[in-house]
């Protein structure tokens, strides 16, 4: 088995780090797999709803898809919630740092947010301000993200919803994880503040 030299990476030599990129480059190979049963993992997740989580991501890519969009609004949709298991209290960070590397800047800051603003619908019933969303109303992907939140999440709880299968999905995120990580032509300007800049 290939291993490295090293037991402390201070240590490490030229052809250990080489080593490790070539086996970081074929294990990268597999993120889509990875990505996929993550997937299917939500579907035993949390309960009370009338859609497994699975089905919630599901619908909410096709709702997605159907309204034209491209394939990061449609893969960052279908990952939205991927964070719910492990990371129940900031599960849309988590999912934003996933697809970061790989889409728009804009769709990145609206899942990174999209948690904050789905309070919208259920904040005041827990004794929250469902109004919190406004401190980011002068940036200017807000709006977008309160569409993302009215058109694709909170709607896609519906278990009449003609739902396609997550194999329907598997060609954009091919696409979308095939790109190179953090390429500029891609991602484009992120905020100059960072992801919680408020303008």
């Amino acid at each position: 088995m290939d291993q490295v030299s090293f037991t402390q990476m201070k240590d490490g030599t030229a052809e250990d780090y080489a080593l490790l990129e070539r086996l970081e480059d074929q294990f990268n190979e597999g993120l889509v797999e990875r990505l996929k049963l993550a997937l299917r993992k939500l579907d035993d997740g949390l309960s009370g709803y009338k859609v497994s989580r699975l089905e919630h991501s599901l619908q909410s890519a096709a709702r997605a898809e159907a309204d034209g969009g491209d394939d990061d609004l449609v893969v960052a949709t279908l990952l939205h919630d991927l964070g719910d298991e492990l990371a129940p209290y900031n599960h849309s960070q988590l999912a934003a740092a996933i697809i970061r590397p790989y889409v728009r800047a804009e769709v990145t800051w609206i899942i990174h947010h999209h948690g904050l603003f789905q309070k919208f619908y259920y904040g005041h019933f827990y004794g929250e301000d469902r109004n919190e969303r406004e401190i980011y109303k002068d940036h200017p992907w807000y709006q977008k993200c309160v569409d993302f939140c009215e058109r694709y999440d909170q709607a896609a709880f519906d278990p009449d919803y003609p739902t396609p299968s997550l194999e329907h999905f598997e060609p954009a995120l091919r696409r979308v994880f095939a790109r190179k990580p953090f390429d500029p032509d891609v991602i484009g300007e992120e905020p100059a503040g960072g992801f919680d800049s408020r303008v």
